[in-house]
This record gives structure tokens, sequence and C-alpha cells, in this order.
């Protein structure tokens, strides 16, 4: 699959990758894996939404920030990687998500990104997955997510 056409056909265009806010960088290639830093929903510098899920947050808003998490580190791998065509397969999703106390469907806010992964790759895009609850995240937002990728090297 090629996965610029595929994000086409969704519709979507890949936002202006976002450079780190602290000593780190957006990835590390080891081998033919590459590991990316953590990604929150946000665009143009600002979260899209801010707050707990099961809280302020509601599971639809918070899908979506996992989906724009998601997009936000596609950017993230087509410029490192300098073309998203490298990608080989997606092999570990970890996410995490700012949960409110008694919230415990993290699986099903994460399925936002998974599914987006599938959409986009096909079968090369089905991972292995965490989806992790967490008291709080950078900026007040509800996800983060980081990736390991296969890459042609």
């Amino acid at each position: 699959m090629n996965p610029f056409a595929e994000l086409e056909r969704l519709g979507l265009k890949l936002p202006t990758p976002a450079r780190p806010e602290g000593m780190y960088i957006p990835g590390v290639q080891v081998g033919d894996l590459y590991y990316t830093a953590g990604e929150g929903a946000v665009v143009d510098g600002e979260p899209i939404v801010t707050g707990k899920v099961g809280a302020e947050v509601t599971l639809e808003q918070a899908r979506e920030a996992a989906r724009v998490s998601m997009l936000n580190l596609l950017a993230i791998l087509d410029d490192q990687l300098e073309s998203l065509v490298r990608v080989k397969r997606i092999v570990k999703v970890l996410g995490f998500v700012a949960s409110a106390d008694g919230f415990t469907q993290q699986p099903v806010v994460i399925d936002g990104a998974s599914e987006l992964l599938i959409q986009v790759f096909g079968d090369a895009g089905r991972h292995a997955r965490s989806a992790i609850g967490v008291a709080e995240l950078p900026q007040g937002s509800p996800v983060e997510i980081e990736l390991v990728c296969q890459v042609e090297r």
C-alpha cells in the first residue's frame, strides 16, 4: 500500500512535524527499527482538547485525540525517515490516556490511533499495543502515543 495515497483517500494531510520541547529527539533508528518519542494531540502547537477522559473529555473526543496524535507521529516518521514509504510494518504502539477515576476504556481510546494505522498501512499497520491510564500528561493533553516501526534500510 502507498501510505500517501491512503492518506489522500481518507482526506488527510500530514501536519508539519512537531519539534521537541525538551532535551530529546523525535525518534531513534536502531537497525531496522525506528522508535518515536511520545506525541500528543496538538494542532499548531495547541492541544485540540484538554482534561481527563471520563471527566472533561468524552470518549469520542479522546478517540479523535488519539487519531490526531497518530497523524502527528506519521508526520514525524515522514520527516525523519524522509518518506513514509520506508515504513515496512508498525510493530508496537504505546498509548497513554489521562484518565478520570474509574475510567477503564483506555483501549477504546487508543483504537482511534490503531484504526488510522490499519487504514494507512493495511495489514502492515496491525501491531502489538498497550493502552495505559495515567494521572496527567503534558499540556493537559488527554492522550500521548509513541510507536515502534520496522523500516527499510
